[in-house]
């Protein structure tokens, strides 16, 4: 039962009430603090104080002070006027109950509201930092294009500056080979000039001696003496010029360079485009990006996410073509096999990745566990069991902490026995 708390002092101006509420040892906290239009309540357990107002009194600007063992209440009144007592003088039970249940609704639909209101600021300060952040956003998109726009009209103030410069070269090239060729048709005119005045019909006095002359010395005339002057010089000799080129050099230091590996990767890449480079009528109408192996690999792992078996098929097939060496391929065609039941093309997959899966390392265990776990698989479905049975054996050899091979193996034994049994 609660204990009613009678002790109190108040006193009262036109516009406030001053009410003082002893503790009595307890300890008070605002969740204790009920205060409506007309209402005051302070549950404090065990203690329990309750009063019905003579007058309304606002309630969102009065306040409450806890200190030193009291309650201190500054009530503030809705209109000026002196009150006759603290409380209703009749106030019983069912107005007690009226001014409560109203007071809570009251209390209720505020926080409702104050909630709401809350609700719509927090919107509009979303909605306001939106739109600030949009602004900034605009504006720094401005700037940006403020900028490209300023590069290029630089850009093009630069072109075309350079292009008045190559102008100006190229005219002055040009005068300059005008003059040269001007300087070297003068001297050829001349001596044009000079062997039309020579070739002109000479005089009897002249033509005899040149007929003399022509008759001692044989075939010898000024014509072919004109011809020795302007003789073109003999061709140049022919010779073997020998180009060495330069090795390939990976752009990493010699103490980091691993040389038998890079010539093991160049080797291969030298192998797979020849391949590419061979005449497959399947490789004439690829892109470039698709004769990588690699990438056809991602593209087939795509395709079986995706459940489209046989196109990842296709896509392995054409990666096999360029790169054969490759036992992931193998690997990852396998298990499109066993998807689109293909049981013998899903074994030979298997096996043929087993065999490039050699060494067996620590780097290769989870591809080779793969290889048999599926060669067991198909070997299964065709029920070999025994064949199978021993591919998850040495699935379990190789990750014998793999709780679901074992659980599997343990499946394919009972198999086994059974069919035994029943044979």
């Amino acid at each position: 039962m609660p204990v009613w708390l009678r002790e109190h002092s108040w006193r009262q101006t036109l516009t406030a009430v001053y009410l003082s509420l002893p503790l009595r040892g307890a300890r008070a906290t605002p969740a204790n603090i009920f205060c409506g239009e007309q209402y005051l309540k302070v549950s404090i357990p065990p203690f329990l104080f309750e009063a019905v107002l003579y007058a309304p009194i606002d309630d969102t600007n009065s306040t409450a002070k806890i200190g030193n063992g009291n309650i201190f209440f500054t009530l503030y009144k809705k209109e000026p006027a002196m009150w006759d007592s603290l409380t209703l003088a009749d106030a019983g039970k069912e107005k007690l109950q009226y001014v409560r249940e109203n007071a809570v609704l009251k209390a209720q639909e505020k926080a409702k509201e104050d909630t709401e209101a809350k609700k719509i600021t927090k919107q509009e300060h979303k909605k306001y930092a939106l739109e600030a952040t949009m602004k900034l956003e605009e504006a720094e998109r401005k700037r940006i294009e403020d900028l490209k726009e300023k590069e290029r009209q630089k850009v093009a103030k630069e072109l075309e500056f350079w292009k008045n410069q190559q102008k100006d070269a190229d005219n002055y090239k040009s005068v300059q080979k005008n003059a040269e060729l001007h300087q070297e048709i003068e001297p050829l005119k001349e001596r044009t000039n000079e062997k039309m005045n020579k070739s002109r019909i000479p005089s009897e006095g002249t033509s005899k001696i040149r007929l003399k002359s022509t008759r001692g010395h044989g075939s010898h005339s000024i014509f072919s003496q004109n011809l020795k002057e302007e003789q073109l010089p003999a061709p140049r000799a022919a010779a073997t010029i020998k180009v060495n080129f330069t090795p390939r050099v990976f752009p990493t230091a010699l103490r980091e360079s691993r040389v038998a590996e890079e010539e093991e990767w160049l080797h291969k890449q030298a192998e797979a485009q020849g391949r590419i480079n061979s005449d497959l009528s399947e490789l004439e109408d690829l892109k470039e990006e698709e004769k990588n192996p690699d990438w056809l690999k991602e593209k087939g792992n795509k395709m079986f996410a995706m459940g489209n078996y046989l196109g990842a098929v296709n896509a392995y097939n054409l990666a096999v073509t360029l790169n054969n060496k490759l036992p992931l391929l193998y690997l990852n065609r396998a298990a499109c096999h066993l998807k689109l039941r293909n049981l013998h093309k899903a074994i030979e997959d298997s096996s043929k990745a087993l065999e490039l899966l050699t060494p067996p390392v620590p780097d290769n265990e989870n591809a080779r566990v793969k290889a048999h776990v599926r060669r067991g698989t198909a070997f299964c479905q065709l029920e070999l069991y025994t064949e199978g049975l021993q591919d998850y054996e040495a699935a379990l050899k190789i990750d014998p902490k793999n709780k679901i091979i074992e659980k599997d193996a343990e499946k394919i034994r009972h198999l086994i026995q059974e069919t035994m049994q029943s044979s």
